[in-house]
């Protein structure tokens, strides 16, 4: 395989892993692959990287099946990563059948819990101290829209974030690209992506918020622009302070009304 990759697509991947400071030297990095535009680009990426960097780091490659189906062959996975030696792995996690016991609720949150659990523990009992996710630009601001919207929280996922009870660190080093920009990508590494196996997809709330911005960027085309500033911390932003608990609204109570406070 002829590997390439566009000078400003390798300038944005290498921006994001020294910003946020992403690998260093000796890592072992395992990267999930559900076979997807995204996560193939990430392993094609990552490889690439890997071959022209200073700092020495590994890669290997795992591929979660969740039992959508009794067809899913991962044997063209362990070829497109043969050809970046990138050793491969595959692990089988009943997701549909929890989904399944579940009613159907939330099969979102329950897949990626389970998928998250299973790529960890791979991990850890291989030896590997990083996990890599093909999270983009676009799974930010439509998480962090989400969040707004449906459970009152100013939340998204971070490009680096350590788990203390595993002793992994996840990296996202696809944080600079929009998902449009990916679509492109099986043309450099000529691999077309696999169909995504859930019954569930193009019916899920991340599909409503995508489809909410794309909506509100007819009117306000700077919208997106918008959510992604709005994710950075910034000395300008002015929010309301944390709520308080009933305890601490009670002292300020009683102590505006001149009450004594029984302790």
């Amino acid at each position: 395989m002829d590997k390439n990759l566009p000078q400003n697509y390798f300038s944005r991947l290498c921006r994001a892993i020294i910003e946020f400071d992403m690998i260093t030297k000796g890592d072992r990095i395992l990267i999930g692959l559900s076979g997807g535009k995204d996560s193939l680009f990430l392993t094609y990426a990552l490889s690439i990287l890997r071959s022209r960097s200073a700092t020495p780091f590994e890669i290997s490659v795992l591929t979660i099946d969740p039992m959508f189906t009794d067809a899913l062959d991962t044997n063209p996975l362990a070829e497109f990563c043969a050809q970046l030696d990138a050793p491969h792995y595959t692990k089988k996690v009943d997701i549909a059948g929890i989904i399944s016991k579940n009613n159907g609720n939330d099969p979102c949150f329950t897949c990626a819990f389970f998928r998250r659990g299973a790529i960890n523990r791979f991990a850890v009992e291989h030896g590997f101290n990083k996990v890599a996710y093909a999270h983009h630009h676009d799974d930010a601001v439509e998480t962090f829209l989400m969040s707004i919207l449906y459970s009152g929280q100013i939340n998204t996922f971070l490009p680096t974030t350590y788990l203390n009870q595993s002793n992994l660190t996840v990296i996202r080093p696809l944080v600079y690209f929009r998902e449009s920009e990916i679509k492109t990508t099986p043309k450099l590494h000529g691999f077309t992506p696999i169909p995504n196996p859930c019954p569930f997809n193009g019916h899920t709330k991340r599909q409503e918020a995508k489809d909410m911005i794309v909506d509100l960027e007819k009117n306000n085309p700077a919208l997106y622009a918008h959510l992604g500033a709005a994710m950075r911390h910034s000395p300008t932003s002015k929010l309301w302070p944390a709520k308080m608990t009933r305890e601490q609204l009670q002292i300020k109570h009683l102590t505006f009304w001149n009450k004594e406070i029984n302790k």
